[in-house]
């Protein structure tokens, strides 16, 4: 079938592609390939390397292998062999040195008549024995055509060299798109389509980094000619992926930086100075030295976009809260959002009781208000009377307007889509009389972030780290504990309430089975309430609760009333009790490495020696002990060891930063934060966890360019432009990126 139009163009139809037509075209399009263009970019995901041809003699050599051996020769006999339903056929294949039976079970029909005497064929597979004697058993098969004897035949395409492996689908299949048929349609793509794909990357990047043209680098991605060029051409592609990727932080952040105007602030002010003067202890000398690089951003003119990465009890909030003080001052508004009301409400409670004797507006606007409170906020937040407002999502909808709003906190920025925080940004035009100001942005997260991660996710924002806990903080004592030693936790637990102390029991929270887990937590707080610590109070507290419920066990926690807190990962981020010293999490294997860490984080917020207590199967916790996450054994199941990693690394350190790491590499980077970040172009083909020299190298690429040529006019980068705005305009688009 050929295309309804003449020319050939990238963005034709995949249907039009010859060899596939409407019914793979729409198989096809359930794997997002719509395109020519997707089809070039649809990489393999392996190859078999089959080498060149041996002479039919030298096969016997290499029966047992397990590597796949080539043959060429021509058919001497075809042979139908026994009745249905044992029925075979057997082809002879024979060279100058020799002969050998091709057998087939399947298909026999097909290939009786596929193949006749004098044809001459290349056959691919893994030599096998019968009585002694080599054959293959349906080995992959090339039909050639014989050339000159300069050049020898050609049609190779399953069955010498470095052969690509396509992954298949059930519904890919149905249509007869397995690995090989997708390797004849890429192998008809190449040969027909690859001349119309145009070098993005200037000349004198090319020649300077020493990479493939984008063209050679596609051909030897699918048919490789050689290791060598196979290793070149992935390189120059994932090179494209993750400085595709940068240029768009690259422009975002010049657009941000250089070409949107913003607030120039005073940052000397008496209610930050104040705040500072009350504070019960004194800030870290990472705090300080944080609180410097904002407000040197706020000063500066031009808007904020910072990142602010700090581990758990590190002191981000008082320093968020020093720049809202500084808005404050300056007669604007500062909004603070959550990802969940307990969060959101935990920042009210803390701020406000920092912010005791100063005449400072403070407001929560969260989705379970009363109509009346939430109409009385959303006035307050519109005449500009509130200059502090914190809030969850709730910030983001339609009828919220703010009056001057001059700075932008967003607290765990991982729980938020690219499209909310676009979202809380667009409502900050800093009031009629100033259009188009931008606000400062400060974004806070306790979930340390990899560097290659912070680099894509987040490499248009300048970073701060406080790198540094209070100094009257004890590390966290992490224990593992096999379920069958339970009696042992309880009767530990008893002994630190009996101490004056607090404790946590989580309990694990997955979509999945939610209601089946909340049960579980609810059976359990019963048991302990009523049978184990009878008298002991007990309190519980999940996310299934109205928000007056949640306040209420909060405070009880708070105000030491509650011995013992049996909850659900509502506790993960945010909630802050000196007085508890004991973390229990039960079934911790269901965790993530960073959830588990974040859990750990609420305890060990005190003076006290604090400890968290990791109970599982036994069987795990004897694979901790048998195996430390630095010798971990090949071979065993990849669940098992991915569990016994985990809790490994959590009593091996309370660093931050390397668990991250380590979860990264468990995870990968799609799912590090467990829910994929909306907006962030995936990668094909290149590797967050082990490229992180390629993108370093490419980040300092695209910014470098986009210093120089801010909106990529010139002629050397004009095909780049192009290129980002036909692959990436989702990206595009929703980065604010022109």
């Amino acid at each position: 079938m050929s295309s309804p139009v003449n020319r050939r163009s990238l963005d034709d139809p995949v249907q039009y592609v010859r060899g596939i037509g409407p019914k793979r075209a729409e198989a096809l399009k359930e794997h997002g390939i719509a395109r020519v263009y997707d089809l070039l970019y649809y990489f393999p995901y392996g190859y078999i390397d089959l080498g060149s041809a041996l002479p039919v003699a030298r096969l016997a050599g290499t029966i047992g292998s397990e590597r796949w051996t080539t043959a060429v020769g021509t058919v001497r006999a075809v042979d139908l062999v026994g009745r249905p339903p044992r029925q075979r056929l057997i082809i002879i294949l024979g060279d100058d040195s020799g002969t050998i039976p091709l057998i087939f079970f399947r298909s026999v029909s097909y290939f009786r008549k596929a193949f006749a005497p004098g044809d001459l064929l290349a056959v691919s597979g893994k030599v096998t024995a019968y009585r002694g004697r080599p054959q293959f058993i349906h080995p992959s098969i090339d039909r050639l055509t014989p050339d000159d004897e300069d050049e020898g035949p050609s049609g190779f395409l399953h069955t010498t060299g470095i052969v690509p492996k396509y992954g298949s689908s059930e519904n890919l299949k149905d249509v007869n798109l397995h690995v090989k048929g997708l390797r004849r349609i890429l192998r008809t793509v190449i040969d027909e389509f690859l001349d119309l794909v145009p070098e993005h990357l200037p000349d004198e990047l090319l020649r300077r980094l020493g990479y493939l043209g984008v063209r050679e680098a596609l051909a030897n991605i699918h048919f490789p000619e050689s290791e060598l060029l196979l290793g070149r051409a992935r390189e120059r592609l994932k090179f494209d992926e993750l400085f595709s990727l940068q240029m768009l932080l690259a422009l975002r952040r010049s657009a941000m930086k250089d070409q949107l105007p913003g607030i120039v602030f005073s940052v000397q002010s008496k209610l930050a100075r104040a705040l500072v003067d009350r504070l019960p202890f004194r800030l870290t000398a990472a705090q300080t030295r944080v609180i410097k690089e904002i407000t040197a951003d706020m000063a500066s003119g031009k808007p904020m976009n910072r990142l602010l990465q700090g581990d758990v009890g590190s002191g981000k909030t008082v320093v968020a809260l020093i720049a809202m003080l500084i808005a404050a001052e300056n007669g604007y508004q500062a909004a603070l959002m959550a990802p969940t009301e307990i969060l959101a409400e935990q920042h009210y409670r803390n701020i406000a009781s920092m912010l005791g004797g100063t005449d400072i507006t403070m407001r929560l606007l969260v989705g379970g208000q009363r109509q009346r409170l939430r109409q009385d906020v959303l006035d307050d937040v519109r005449n500009g009377r509130a200059s502090i407002v914190i809030g969850t999502h709730a910030l983001i909808q339609e009828q919220v307007e703010f009056a001057r709003l001059g700075l932008i906190v967003i607290d765990e920025q991982h729980r938020f889509g690219v499209a909310q925080r676009l979202a809380l940004r667009e409502k900050s035009a800093a009031g009629a009389d100033m259009p188009g100001i931008q606000p400062d942005i400060l974004v806070m997260t306790a979930t340390p972030i990899p560097r290659t991660l912070s680099l894509t996710l987040y490499g248009d924002l300048d970073v701060s780290i406080i790198d540094e806990l209070p100094k009257e903080r004890k590390p966290v004592k992490t224990v593992i504990f096999p379920d069958s030693r339970r009696e042992s936790v309880y009767k530990f637990i008893r002994q630190e309430i009996e101490s004056g102390r607090q404790v946590y029991i989580i309990y694990p929270l997955v979509e999945e089975s939610e209601k089946l887990d909340l049960r579980a937590a609810t059976e359990s707080y019963e048991e302990l309430r009523t049978k184990i610590f009878p008298d002991l109070t007990v309190g519980l507290l999940h996310g299934k609760m109205s928000a007056d419920e949640k306040d209420t066990v909060m405070t009880g926690m708070k105000d030491g009333k509650i011995n013992i807190l049996v909850a659900t990962t509502v506790v993960e981020v945010g909630i802050d009790i000196p007085n508890a010293t004991v973390m229990v999490i039960q079934h911790a294997e269901r965790f993530g490495l960073s959830q588990l860490h974040q859990l750990r984080g609420r305890v060990g917020r005190g003076g006290e020696q604090s400890y968290c207590l990791l109970v599982t199967e036994d069987w795990l916790a004897r694979g901790v002990k048998r195996a430390p996450s630095s010798r971990l054994t090949e071979g065993e199941d990849a669940e098992r060891l991915k569990s016994v990693r985990r809790l490994a690394t959590m009593v091996e350190t309370t660093d931050g930063f390397k668990i991250a790491e380590i979860d990264l590499e468990l995870r990968g980077p799609g799912e590090f934060f467990g829910t994929r970040q909306s907006g962030i172009p995936e990668l094909q083909i290149a590797n967050l966890v082990t490229d992180g020299e390629l993108l370093t190298r490419a980040r300092s690429e695209a910014f470098r360019i986009v210093q120089e040529d801010p909106h990529l006019r010139e002629a050397g980068h004009r095909s780049l432009r192009r290129q980002l705005a036909e692959r990436w305009k989702d990206a595009l688009t929703l980065m604010q990126v022109g």
